[in-house]
């Protein structure tokens, strides 16, 4: 059965590069067996879909042609689908070396993985991997959400989403519905840059909050999509990466290591608990509460405030 499916996939790919002009559903099915076996409308239709996905999957570049009597057709363009001569020195490669090792436990990893073999096998230049003969310490990002992949493939292909989200001070949780930009991890944490619908403004949504399934909407972006700088800057200061103020807080000895990085002084207060002056930005509140009762926020008050508020959520949830 794999085979069939790489043979039917294989022989649309062919018939799509082949075309000049845009191939309907029809003539598709006409000129593959494996659609012309299909029992019914429905069957074709559900199996031309998948291959259609798969192949984008793939990296293929499939575009999509209505013509003036309404009939939709589909080719794929052989100028669009050619990559340019690749070459690159041994830094370069190491670069990307590195870049597949980042991506070793995510859901990327294949897609890693087989770039990296075909740029090896095209001529690529073997590197040396400093990481791996120095160094006990390897880098990598993990992912455990489910919302990541669907999230990814819909930035991908500009897709409106809906899924529901619980913020951290909310007991439930509420649908949003979104047109998603890009990923970011920041403190390895997932985040989400788009644009809310509802609210009419851009939001950044972190992903471990949301719960449920992440559904694909049809229709295009309403908004603008920045640019990616832009949009990265935009996540660090919503997950907190942009001070303007500073907080006094007190910290347990030996806990909160992070926040420790990051203080701009420490004083011992004695009794086990320790004073850190810290930055504070937009998200600051929400990260002191992952440190639970090993943190205590001195002043500002409204910092105190909100973080006193996420736990009472917490502790009705």
């Amino acid at each position: 059965m794999a085979i069939a499916k790489a043979e039917r996939l294989m022989n649309l790919a062919l018939c799509l590069l082949g075309t000049r002009r845009p191939l309907s559903k029809r003539e598709l099915r006409g000129s593959i067996e494996a659609y012309l076996e299909a029992g019914s409308d429905d069957a074709f239709n559900r199996m031309f879909e998948r291959d259609k996905d798969d192949l984008r999957e793939l990296g293929l570049v499939i575009e999509t042609v209505e013509n003036l009597d309404g009939d939709t057709g589909y080719l794929a363009r052989r100028d669009r689908n050619r990559l340019p001569p690749i070459t690159l020195d041994a830094e370069e490669a190491a670069a990307l070396g590195l870049a597949a090792k980042v991506w070793q436990q995510a859901r990327l990893a294949g897609a890693a993985s087989g770039a990296l073999q075909k740029l090896r096998a095209a001529g690529m230049p073997e590197a040396e991997d400093a990481y791996e003969v120095h160094s006990a310490l390897e880098p990598r990002i993990p992912v455990h959400e489910a919302a990541f992949e669907p999230l990814m493939l819909a930035c991908r292909d500009r897709r409106p989403v809906t899924f529901d989200y619980r913020k951290a001070n909310a007991a439930r949780p509420e649908q949003r519905q979104v047109e998603p930009w890009t990923l970011e991890c920041w403190r390895g944490h997932w985040y989400l840059a788009g644009w809310d619908r509802e609210r009419g403004a851009e939001r950044v949504f972190r992903l471990s909050r949301i719960t449920g399934r992440v559904r694909s909407r049809a229709g295009a972006f309403t908004a603008e999509v920045p640019d990616v700088v832009t949009v990265r800057e935009t996540v660090e200061s919503w997950a907190g990466e942009t001070a303007t103020r500073t907080a006094r807080i007190r910290l347990r000895t030996g806990a909160g290591y992070p926040l420790r990085s990051r203080a701009l002084s420490v004083r011992e207060l004695g009794d086990g608990w320790d004073e850190l002056e810290i930055p504070y930005g937009h998200g600051l509140d929400a990260w002191l509460v992952e440190f639970g009762p090993d943190v205590v926020v001195q002043e500002p008050a409204d910092l105190r405030a909100d973080v006193v508020d996420r736990l009472r959520a917490v502790a009705k949830d």
